[in-house]
């Protein structure tokens, strides 16, 4: 049986192979930029992630979840049939046992050879580029098509470039890809300084992780001006290593009478943000909506109805959703990291609030949510700001372009 998708539908056009997280929209968005473009493209789904039903792109499924599956658009690592899931990738080991990992990077490698990608593109670091990092070395693939290594943001590196061990262990990977992208210049500084070679760097310069946005669609639907809107929107509501939530929840308690009235919509929230959103008094959770998952285009429905888009982090590179709510005149609360300031100003296009700090949140809520000539300043300078910097029209032909020379094909 083959292990990739086959017969070539497309010959002699480019073939790209994706590896990164299939049921990520960042993923989604990034790919899409070729739709009805020549190239053949697939995507690798690291282990544990599955694309959802209707989107086209022909995807391997590293999990085993016991769904039905199109085999026209994709194919499973494991069979459906649980005996036949153990006698094919089991049986034959002969006793040691082999994590989903291992049997990943070698499906992946096998892919790899029967295919012959011309370009492999691993959407993001961790885990996806070391788990193709680990398969090349293991099965020697390094003669089989360049490699593009997009870093995410800034929790592909800010952190683990700190940590000696955690460094040395992924600048080996760094410096083994053809061309490295990134959404900030100063993943660009950070891994030069670990041995990446200046040829390496992107010759498109930073791109956004999504690809860029529609900035039209948002502009024309801002759902009344930006002043009059009393929506704040809180799209990621994660407590973990990259953003914490109980400043946040603190901020809300210090400065919830002048922010009235309003309503706070809270999006993707984890389970540990859940169990403290319960110590909140209950006039401002009345207030609150809670949705852990949403569709993208809820998503930013709600951008266009928001006053403010509130992202305080502690890690990040330049954040989508800070690019979104440019387009959709909501005014973006976020913190001054490095990543951020060598893109946009205080008060001029962003308010800056640290992550860990709950007064400098309230502040920069009350103002936000009080000072309607601010509001409605910023809204304009954004717009134009966004049109320049994340305009997906802009953007896709410089990444197509990109990919052709990249695979020869000019």
């Amino acid at each position: 049986m083959s292990l990739s998708f086959s017969p070539d539908p497309h010959p002699g056009q480019p073939r790209i192979l994706f590896v990164g997280a299939s049921e990520s929209t960042h993923t989604h968005a990034w790919i899409n930029l070729l739709e009805g473009e020549r190239f053949n493209v697939q995507l690798f789904g690291i282990p544990g992630t599955t694309p959802p039903t209707g989107w086209p792109v022909k995807t391997y499924v590293t999990v085993y979840d016991g769904l039905a599956l199109d085999p026209a658009t994709r194919k499973r690592l494991y069979p459906a049939n649980r005996l036949a899931r153990f006698v094919k990738w089991h049986a034959p080991r002969a006793g040691r046992e082999r994590s989903v990992q291992e049997d990943a990077k070698l499906w992946l490698a096998r892919i790899i050879r029967e295919w012959q990608p011309d370009i492999v593109h691993t959407l993001g670091l961790d885990p996806a580029g070391e788990l193709y990092y680990n398969a090349r070395q293991q099965y020697g693939l390094q003669a089989i098509g360049k490699w593009v290594l997009q870093l995410r943001g800034g929790s592909d590196l800010t952190l683990p470039s700190l940590d000696p061990a955690r460094s040395s262990a992924i600048a080996p990977v760094l410096c083994a890809c053809n061309q490295l992208l990134a959404d900030n210049p100063r993943n660009f500084e950070i891994v030069q300084a670990m041995g990446v070679r200046e040829e390496q760097l992107s010759r498109i310069g930073t791109v956004p992780g999504t690809g860029g946005i529609a900035i039209e669609p948002l502009a024309q639907n801002w759902k009344g001006s930006p002043s009059s809107r009393r929506l704040i929107l809180w799209p990621k509501v994660y407590e973990g290593p990259w953003s914490k939530v109980l400043p946040i929840y603190e901020a809300l308690k210090i400065c919830w009478e002048r922010l009235q009235p309003c309503e706070l919509h809270m999006l993707s929230m984890n389970p540990e943000a859940r169990s403290y959103f319960w110590t909140l008094p209950e006039q401002i959770r009345l207030s609150c909506h809670l949705n852990e998952r949403v569709s993208r285009e809820q998503v930013l429905e709600l951008t266009t109805r928001a006053r403010v888009m509130l992202a305080p982090s502690l890690v990040d590179g330049v954040p989508n959703s800070m690019y979104e709510a440019m387009a959709a005149g909501a005014l973006p609360i976020i913190s001054p990291l490095e990543t951020i300031r060598s893109v946009v100003e205080p008060e001029r296009n962003v308010l800056f609030a640290r992550n860990l700090y709950p007064e400098e949140i309230a502040a920069a809520l009350t103002r936000a949510m009080t000072d309607d000539a601010l509001v409605d300043r910023v809204a304009k300078e954004n717009l134009e700001l966004v049109g320049k910097i994340a305009n997906r029209k802009l953007i896709q032909p410089r990444v197509v372009k990109f990919y052709e020379e990249l695979a020869g094909q000019e």
